[in-house]
Protein backbone atom coordinates (compact mmCIF):
# COMPACT_ATOMS: atom_id res chain seq x y z
CA UNK A 1 0.00 0.00 0.00
CA UNK A 2 2.79 2.50 1.10
CA UNK A 3 4.15 1.79 -2.80
CA UNK A 4 0.54 2.97 -4.49
CA UNK A 5 0.43 5.82 -2.00
CA UNK A 6 3.96 6.82 -3.16
CA UNK A 7 3.11 6.82 -6.56
CA UNK A 8 -0.12 8.35 -5.95
CA UNK A 9 0.76 11.02 -3.93
CA UNK A 10 -1.22 10.00 -1.47
CA UNK A 11 -0.39 11.75 1.80
CA UNK A 12 -1.75 10.09 4.65
CA UNK A 13 -0.19 8.70 7.89
CA UNK A 14 2.19 5.51 7.86
CA UNK A 15 3.68 4.37 11.02
CA UNK A 16 4.64 0.86 12.82
CA UNK A 17 5.21 -0.64 16.27
CA UNK A 18 8.50 -0.98 18.08
CA UNK A 19 8.53 -2.38 20.60
CA UNK A 20 11.59 -2.01 22.03
CA UNK A 21 12.49 -5.51 21.43
CA UNK A 22 12.57 -5.91 17.57
CA UNK A 23 15.38 -7.53 15.50
CA UNK A 24 18.09 -5.52 14.55
CA UNK A 25 17.25 -6.32 10.30
CA UNK A 26 13.46 -5.00 11.25
CA UNK A 27 14.78 -1.93 12.61
CA UNK A 28 16.97 -1.01 9.66
CA UNK A 29 14.28 -2.43 7.33
CA UNK A 30 12.22 0.85 8.64
CA UNK A 31 15.35 3.13 7.40
CA UNK A 32 15.19 1.26 3.92
CA UNK A 33 11.87 1.55 3.19
CA UNK A 34 11.55 5.20 3.94
CA UNK A 35 14.48 5.94 1.71
CA UNK A 36 12.94 3.83 -0.62
CA UNK A 37 9.54 5.96 -0.35
CA UNK A 38 10.72 9.22 0.24
CA UNK A 39 8.65 9.51 3.89
CA UNK A 40 9.05 9.20 7.43
CA UNK A 41 7.25 5.74 9.36
CA UNK A 42 6.00 6.49 12.54
CA UNK A 43 7.60 4.43 15.03
CA UNK A 44 5.14 4.28 18.24
CA UNK A 45 6.89 3.43 21.26
CA UNK A 46 4.83 1.59 24.44
CA UNK A 47 4.69 4.22 27.40
CA UNK A 48 7.48 1.84 29.67
CA UNK A 49 10.95 1.08 28.39
CA UNK A 50 11.72 -2.65 28.37
CA UNK A 51 13.79 -1.87 31.64
CA UNK A 52 11.17 0.10 33.15
CA UNK A 53 8.59 -3.17 32.27
CA UNK A 54 11.28 -5.15 33.76
CA UNK A 55 11.34 -2.92 37.09
CA UNK A 56 7.19 -2.63 37.45
CA UNK A 57 6.82 -6.59 36.28
CA UNK A 58 9.66 -8.48 36.30
CA UNK A 59 12.13 -9.35 34.05
CA UNK A 60 11.42 -11.05 30.68
CA UNK A 61 7.65 -10.59 31.19
CA UNK A 62 7.37 -12.29 27.78
CA UNK A 63 8.30 -15.63 28.66
CA UNK A 64 5.50 -15.43 31.82
CA UNK A 65 2.60 -13.96 30.34
CA UNK A 66 3.22 -12.95 26.75
CA UNK A 67 -0.56 -11.21 26.80
CA UNK A 68 0.10 -8.90 29.14
CA UNK A 69 3.34 -7.78 27.64
CA UNK A 70 1.81 -7.67 24.11
CA UNK A 71 -0.57 -5.20 25.11
CA UNK A 72 1.71 -3.45 26.83
CA UNK A 73 3.92 -2.82 24.03
CA UNK A 74 1.67 -3.17 20.79
CA UNK A 75 -1.64 -2.67 21.66
CA UNK A 76 -1.77 0.29 23.86
CA UNK A 77 0.16 2.32 21.53
CA UNK A 78 -1.94 1.24 18.63
CA UNK A 79 -4.83 2.23 20.60
CA UNK A 80 -3.84 5.38 21.13
CA UNK A 81 -2.56 5.93 17.31
CA UNK A 82 -6.34 4.89 16.03
CA UNK A 83 -7.66 7.31 18.35
CA UNK A 84 -6.74 9.66 15.47
CA UNK A 85 -7.99 8.05 12.82
CA UNK A 86 -10.76 7.12 11.01
CA UNK A 87 -9.26 4.16 8.55
CA UNK A 88 -6.71 1.99 9.15
CA UNK A 89 -5.14 0.10 6.55
CA UNK A 90 -3.60 -3.42 7.10
CA UNK A 91 -1.10 -6.11 5.67
CA UNK A 92 -3.68 -8.52 6.93
CA UNK A 93 -4.27 -11.81 4.63
CA UNK A 94 -6.66 -14.73 5.20
CA UNK A 95 -3.86 -17.64 3.86
CA UNK A 96 -1.88 -16.64 6.92
CA UNK A 97 -3.44 -18.13 9.63
CA UNK A 98 -6.58 -19.90 10.39
CA UNK A 99 -7.46 -17.02 12.84
CA UNK A 100 -7.39 -14.69 10.01
CA UNK A 101 -9.27 -16.94 7.28
CA UNK A 102 -12.49 -14.85 7.58
CA UNK A 103 -11.24 -11.31 7.57
CA UNK A 104 -13.06 -8.81 5.28
CA UNK A 105 -11.84 -6.64 2.40
CA UNK A 106 -13.01 -3.66 4.68
CA UNK A 107 -14.51 -4.14 7.86
CA UNK A 108 -15.81 -1.76 10.18
CA UNK A 109 -14.83 -2.02 14.39
CA UNK A 110 -16.34 -0.35 17.20
CA UNK A 111 -13.59 1.91 19.09
CA UNK A 112 -14.12 4.03 22.59
CA UNK A 113 -17.75 2.30 22.50
CA UNK A 114 -18.35 4.24 25.63
CA UNK A 115 -18.24 7.03 22.81
CA UNK A 116 -19.82 4.76 20.13
CA UNK A 117 -16.93 5.50 17.98
CA UNK A 118 -16.31 3.19 14.94
CA UNK A 119 -13.09 2.66 12.42
CA UNK A 120 -12.98 1.38 9.23
CA UNK A 121 -10.19 -1.12 8.65
CA UNK A 122 -8.93 -1.54 4.99
CA UNK A 123 -7.14 -5.24 4.46
CA UNK A 124 -6.89 -4.51 0.75
CA UNK A 125 -4.42 -7.65 0.40
CA UNK A 126 -6.83 -10.18 2.93
CA UNK A 127 -7.08 -12.21 -0.92
CA UNK A 128 -3.34 -12.24 -1.95
CA UNK A 129 -1.31 -15.43 -1.29
CA UNK A 130 2.38 -15.23 0.24
CA UNK A 131 3.66 -15.93 -3.14
CA UNK A 132 1.85 -12.77 -4.49
CA UNK A 133 2.88 -10.51 -1.97
CA UNK A 134 6.46 -11.42 -3.19
CA UNK A 135 6.03 -11.15 -6.23
CA UNK A 136 5.03 -7.80 -6.05
CA UNK A 137 8.16 -7.33 -3.67
CA UNK A 138 10.42 -8.21 -6.55
CA UNK A 139 8.82 -7.15 -9.25
CA UNK A 140 8.77 -3.57 -7.13
CA UNK A 141 12.29 -3.75 -6.20
CA UNK A 142 10.55 -3.19 -2.54
CA UNK A 143 12.89 -3.60 0.41
CA UNK A 144 11.99 -6.67 2.57
CA UNK A 145 13.26 -7.86 5.95
CA UNK A 146 16.38 -9.95 5.22
CA UNK A 147 15.35 -12.39 8.01
CA UNK A 148 12.67 -13.83 5.80
CA UNK A 149 15.59 -15.74 3.78
CA UNK A 150 16.99 -16.80 6.87
CA UNK A 151 13.74 -18.97 8.18
CA UNK A 152 11.44 -16.39 9.24
CA UNK A 153 8.14 -16.60 8.07
CA UNK A 154 6.76 -14.21 10.80
CA UNK A 155 8.60 -11.38 12.18
CA UNK A 156 8.00 -10.19 15.48
CA UNK A 157 9.71 -9.30 19.03
CA UNK A 158 13.24 -11.28 18.97
CA UNK A 159 12.43 -13.16 21.93
CA UNK A 160 8.88 -14.16 20.41
CA UNK A 161 9.90 -15.52 17.00
CA UNK A 162 11.76 -18.43 15.38
CA UNK A 163 12.40 -20.08 12.37
CA UNK A 164 9.70 -22.02 11.00
CA UNK A 165 10.31 -24.83 8.13
CA UNK A 166 8.49 -23.57 4.76
CA UNK A 167 5.21 -25.92 5.04
CA UNK A 168 4.35 -24.69 8.28
CA UNK A 169 1.79 -22.03 8.85
CA UNK A 170 3.02 -18.70 7.92
CA UNK A 171 2.60 -17.85 11.83
CA UNK A 172 3.75 -20.89 13.52
CA UNK A 173 7.09 -19.69 14.72
CA UNK A 174 5.18 -16.47 17.22
CA UNK A 175 4.73 -17.52 20.84
CA UNK A 176 6.16 -21.16 20.81
CA UNK A 177 5.21 -22.62 24.21
CA UNK A 178 2.14 -20.42 24.32
CA UNK A 179 -1.44 -20.97 23.51
CA UNK A 180 -1.22 -17.82 21.69
CA UNK A 181 -1.97 -16.71 17.74
CA UNK A 182 -2.10 -13.26 17.46
CA UNK A 183 -0.52 -10.62 19.64
CA UNK A 184 -3.62 -8.51 20.17
CA UNK A 185 -3.22 -5.64 17.58
CA UNK A 186 -6.18 -7.26 15.66
CA UNK A 187 -8.39 -8.33 18.25
CA UNK A 188 -8.76 -6.01 20.69
CA UNK A 189 -11.89 -4.32 18.78
CA UNK A 190 -15.05 -5.53 18.80
CA UNK A 191 -16.74 -6.09 15.07
CA UNK A 192 -19.34 -4.15 14.03
CA UNK A 193 -22.12 -6.56 13.17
Amino acid sequence: MMHLAQKNKLPFPVFTLDTGLLFEDTLQLKKRLEDFFGFTIQALEPDLTVEQQAAAHGPELWHRDPDLCCTMRKVLPLQDKLAELDCWITGLRRDQSSTRAQIGIIEVYLFDQSAGGEIAKLNPMANWSRQSVWDYLRDHKIPYNPLHDQGYRSIGCVPCTQKTAAGDNERAGRWIGFNKVECGIHTFMAKKS
